[in-house]
């Protein structure tokens, strides 16, 4: 079984954008996906899916949201361990730098990248959108 969960946060939509789109390239290449908002996924639930790809913009100072994407990872890290995962998000600023203390984290946390994460600044283009869809057909035939 190929079962892939898409979690994201946004907070002005691109975040979102990108998440249907890695949903969207992986149900292309044959997997099976449910999108969800961080609100909406049960972390309980994790060990119903084989694969994950995590979506985040960054926040702040260069960081994950703190107040429902960065509790979420921390509790599903240690759930998903050993599972194949990719990490994707938006940035307006700082050059997309929040992605790499996010991948040191993850690996760290025996989560294996099946590709490096991807981060678009803004809201993705055309362009943009083809490489959310090539990173979730990535994962979902890694």
């Amino acid at each position: 079984m190929n079962k892939i969960a898409v979690i994201y946060w946004t907070g002005t939509g691109n975040t979102e954008v990108m998440a249907n789109e890695v949903a969207e390239g992986a149900r292309e290449a044959g997997a099976e996906v449910s999108v969800f908002n961080t609100s909406a996924f049960n972390v309980d639930s994790a060990s119903g899916y084989d694969k994950f790809a995590l979506g985040c913009p960054a926040m702040g100072a260069e960081e994950l949201e703190d107040s429902e994407f960065q509790p979420l990872y921390d509790r599903l890290k240690t759930l998903i361990s050993g599972k194949k995962v990719v990490l994707f998000g938006s940035y307006g600023w700082g050059g997309g730098e929040w992605m790499n203390p996010w991948k040191e984290d993850a690996t760290n946390a025996g989560l294996v990248l099946a590709d490096d994460p991807l981060a678009i600044e803004n809201a993705p283009d055309d362009d943009g959108k083809a490489k959310c869809r090539e990173l979730g057909k990535v994962l979902a035939l890694s």
